[in-house]
């Protein structure tokens, strides 16, 4: 068996007004089961002693107010760590590379929205920067488009997440009732 990996939970994006919507846009789909989830899973990270980190996009409500928060439903530990961001990509101009790199962290664990955007991109930018990714299946949400439902996108992505790689690390996609911070990726190699 291989040596215990350093981890965090990353939740991206987990804002008031992302997940609930406002008036150009509805709120994320099954936003319930998400916050729930969510809150799951930060519950078996505070047990297990792994870092907590949330990050916030800084175009939600221009940054400010109650709405740029994160949801007033999600129980944020008192150890967690913020970070903002003004990119898509949750790597692009923040300390989070830095910060993982000093904590020594090999394996993350990621949640929150939107599917196709922010998580997708966390995920695809984590394995090139040499770290293993689990992304939560019932964890992250999105919104219907024009051509695809939320939850066809969240299907998607499930499916096309689970191994994708890059030499070294990859991801793979768990339930948020699984032990995630137990990483599999060893398994598959």
């Amino acid at each position: 068996m291989s040596p215990i990996k350093k981890q965090a939970l990353i939740i991206i994006d987990a804002q008031q007004e992302l997940i609930e919507g406002n008036l150009e846009e509805s709120s994320v789909f099954n936003k319930e089961n998400l916050i729930k989830n969510i809150n799951l899973v930060i519950e078996k990270a505070v047990k297990d002693n792994i870092q907590i980190l949330f990050i916030r996009d800084t175009d939600v409500c221009e940054g400010k107010g109650e709405g740029f928060q994160i949801h007033q439903n999600i129980h944020i530990p008192t150890h967690a760590t913020i970070f903002d961001k003004k990119a898509t990509n949750a790597f692009h101009r923040t300390e989070l590379k830095s910060y993982l790199e000093s904590k020594e962290i090999e394996h993350i664990v990621i949640m929150g929205c939107k599917t196709e955007y922010c998580i997708d991109t966390a995920v695809r930018a984590a394995t090139v920067n040499n770290l293993d990714v689990t992304l939560v299946s019932d964890g992250h949400s999105t919104t219907n488009t024009s051509v695809l439902s939320a939850e066809q996108i969240i299907n998607h992505h499930n499916e096309i997440l689970h191994g994708h790689y890059n030499v070294d690390h990859f991801s793979i996609v768990r339930s948020a009732k699984d032990d995630l911070f137990v990483p599999t990726h060893d398994s598959y190699r």
